[in-house]
């Protein structure tokens, strides 16, 4: 049953981050109703479970958008600063005071769905003033507040930022590598950040290495493909599959809360 586990944590790993890999999303977020739902693993250690999987993904992606010379620039450098001490904070928060998923799954519905919807909106029918583009301290402060919910819940903050900066304008084709460079470090730190909480705090802190591992491998691969993919699709369509996605999570997020 172990090995059928850490199989199906392969696929899952390599089909999500190839979904979403090109508009810079890990797939962590969603890898946890998989996890959650299907492998069992249990809470809280699913999240670091989660923030491993991005630990061994990220860099498949990575590379192939460093190779298309699309990896570094300011962008990444603000995200970076913002979510880095968020995520640390998330984690405190998560071991101590929120234990539990099902606080996680509607907020995140509550925030998504909006999120998802706008984003869909934009890209249909933009507005014809643009507001352009979002100031350093707006990014800052919401790479703060991202690494944060990131910390708490494993979801490397992708998935929020993403939907949040395209809809403030950004191209997909910039926010996508700074998103995952912004995730990949943000889940060294937390990960870490659980490893050294799991050899002082109760329970199930510590991750789950097997499928963390396994799952991260198959995300690597995934990553790798879609990022390799990313050029071949116009914008209209990147943004539209993330307000989708955003959108497609918030509602089973808000299934899962209410059943």
């Amino acid at each position: 049953m172990t090995g059928q586990a850490e199989l199906l944590g392969f696929a899952a790993g390599a089909l999500i981050a190839m979904a979403t890999a090109p508009v810079g999303v890990s797939g962590a977020v969603f890898l946890l109703p998989v996890q959650l739902s299907l492998l069992h693993v249990p809470s809280p250690a699913v999240t670091p479970t989660n923030l491993l999987f991005n630990v061994v993904a990220g860099p498949g992606a990575l590379v192939r958008y460093h190779r298309q010379g699309t990896l570094a620039g300011p962008l990444t450098r603000l995200l970076v600063a913002g979510t880095l001490p968020g995520v640390v904070a998330g984690a405190l928060i998560r071991v101590y005071a929120v234990p539990g998923p099902a606080v996680f799954r509607a907020l995140v519905a509550a925030l998504l769905l909006p999120l998802g919807l706008w984003l869909c909106a934009r890209t249909l029918r933009p507005p014809q003033d643009h507001a352009g583009r979002p100031s350093t301290r707006f990014v800052t402060t919401l790479a703060l507040g991202v690494g944060t919910i990131g910390g708490i819940y494993g979801i490397g903050g992708g998935s929020l930022l993403g939907p949040i900066l395209a809809g403030r304008g950004m191209p997909i084709t910039e926010v996508a590598p700074a998103a995952l460079a912004s995730t990949f470090l943000t889940s060294v730190t937390g990960a870490s950040a659980y490893a050294a909480l799991s050899l002082t705090a109760h329970g199930d802190i510590a991750p789950d290495w097997a499928l963390g591992l396994t799952c991260g491998l198959g995300g690597l691969v995934g990553g790798y493909a879609g990022a390799r993919l990313q050029p071949r699709l116009p914008e209209t369509a990147l943004r539209l599959t993330l307000g989708l996605l955003a959108t497609a999570l918030a509602a089973l997020y808000l299934v899962q809360a209410v059943t």
